[in-house]
């Protein structure tokens, strides 16, 4: 009997002592798996703010001169702040400034001076720049020598091939009221980006508009020798207005620290094209395998010299404005679009978004 009890007893502890293991390992298992989890918790946010998706657009097609954009993308910049940037070419600036409103983009690439009219006839919903990129235009319209077109004035009655989007086109009427040109005796014909040169150097139209990079390199690109062009920069002839910029959605702007690693990781991709145009060049080359190199090389040294690096930028960084010279040209464009009112500065542009001015020193 004594041996029989003692058996019982031997039974009921290894019962009992499993009992407790099978506990514990399941304790230790659960409290592992809410360890895990918490983890989880804590690295998925970052995780997920460190992935922010951003859908950019730019003004045109791929070219040299907007290239850092694409070095930033390619480099990783935009992903070290955070950001899942997309990016797309465009058709003229207030396509880009439309395709941001709208909400189809977040961010864009455009000319201040169609976002000073857009912001005028749309109150309330009003579309920022963030960061000045070209502190001095390049807008302008070009015809062949061989036309007989020598003076502003020559221009009544012609044809002007330019697209609807086109930020030359679109100030062409400003640039005829500075010249004393009656805008109304020019025949807009209305063409694509990639027809546009090719229309003036078979003949089609008499002159067309554009940024003076982008056509006099493309007519180049035709066999015209910049000798036979004859360009009128609008800035030679009393336009003292800015070029494009970062433009964001009213709902980006509610994002300050979005909107700043944008255009931080942009400055430093710029500052690193102007050290290096190459670094350019092979990021365009990578979306549009057909540019020529040579050209596009040519394109971004012309927009660098001319429309980034200026004397301003040089002392005060990229991105900012001179506010007297800024407000003066919101006037200037507001007067010769015909429009009712000049918008406040501040309903245009605002600094309040740029990165510190040491890393928007971009100048080699």
């Amino acid at each position: 009997m004594a041996e029989m009890i003692g058996a019982v007893r031997s039974v009921v502890s290894g019962l009992a002592r499993t009992r407790r293991e099978a506990l514990s390992s399941g304790i230790g298992a659960a409290l592992k798996t809410l360890a895990l989890g918490g983890a989880l918790a804590l690295v998925s946010p970052l995780s997920a703010a460190a992935q922010t998706p951003v859908k950019f657009t730019l003004d045109w097609v791929f070219q040299g001169p907007t290239s850092p954009f694409l070095v930033a993308l390619e480099k990783g910049y935009y992903k070290a702040e955070g950001l899942d940037v997309t990016m797309d070419p465009g058709q003229g600036s207030a396509g880009a400034v439309q395709r941001v409103a709208t909400g189809a983009y977040d961010i864009g690439f455009a000319d201040v001076n169609s976002l000073i009219e857009y912001n005028v006839k749309n109150a309330g919903k009003e579309i920022l720049c963030v960061f000045m990129a070209y502190d001095f235009p390049p807008f302008g319209v070009h015809a062949l020598k061989k036309s007989g077109i020598t003076k502003p004035a020559d221009l009544a009655g012609k044809k002007l091939g330019a697209p609807v989007f086109d930020a030359s086109f679109r100030l062409f009427p400003a640039f005829a009221k500075k010249v004393g040109l009656d805008a109304k005796t020019v025949t807009h014909v209305n063409l694509t980006p990639q027809l546009r040169e090719q229309s003036l150097a078979q003949g089609t139209v008499d002159f067309i508009s554009g940024h003076y990079f982008s056509s006099i390199l493309d007519l180049k690109a035709r066999g015209v020798a910049q000798a036979d062009v004859v360009s009128f920069n609008y800035s030679d002839f009393g336009m003292d207005v800015y070029g494009n910029g970062i433009i964001v959605s009213p709902e980006m702007a509610a994002k300050p620290q979005v909107v700043t690693g944008f255009l931080r990781a942009t400055a430093k991709a710029w500052k690193e094209v102007a050290a290096n145009p190459a670094l350019g060049i092979a990021a365009a080359k990578k979306r549009d395998p057909l540019i020529d190199d040579a050209l596009e090389t040519e394109r971004l040294n012309m927009s660098l010299k001319m429309n980034v690096l200026t004397p301003f930028v040089k002392e005060n960084g990229m991105g900012d404005v001179d506010p007297a010279r800024f407000a003066r040209s919101v006037v200037d464009v507001a007067d010769a679009f015909g429009l009712p009112s000049a918008p406040a500065p501040d309903k245009v542009f605002t600094s309040k978004y740029l990165p510190p001015k040491a890393e928007r020193m971009v100048a080699p």
